[in-house]
C-alpha cells in the first residue's frame, strides 16, 4: 500500500530532528561540563519527546 503525502511528509519531519540531532552530537565536545549538564536537562524536560511520538503513533 502506498504512503499517503501526509505520512511521508511525517517521515521528512523524523528525518530533520535526526539531523538536528546529529548537530547536537557533534557540538558536545565543545561544551563545557556545566554547559552539557543543561543541555541534557533541558533535552529530558523538553515535551512532547520521541516516547509521546511513538506511544501516540501506536495506541489504537
Amino acid at each position: 500500500m502506498p504512503l499517503s503525502g501526509e505520512a511521508i511528509r511525517l517521515m521528512n519531519y523524523i528525518d530533520d530532528v535526526a539531523v538536528t540531532l546529529r548537530r547536537v552530537l557533534a557540538a558536545v565536545p565543545l561544551l563545557s561540563e556545566e554547559e552539557r549538564a543543561r543541555v541534557a536537562e533541558h533535552l529530558e524536560q523538553a515535551q512532547p519527546n520521541s516516547a509521546d511520538v511513538v506511544k501516540a503513533l501506536t495506541t489504537k
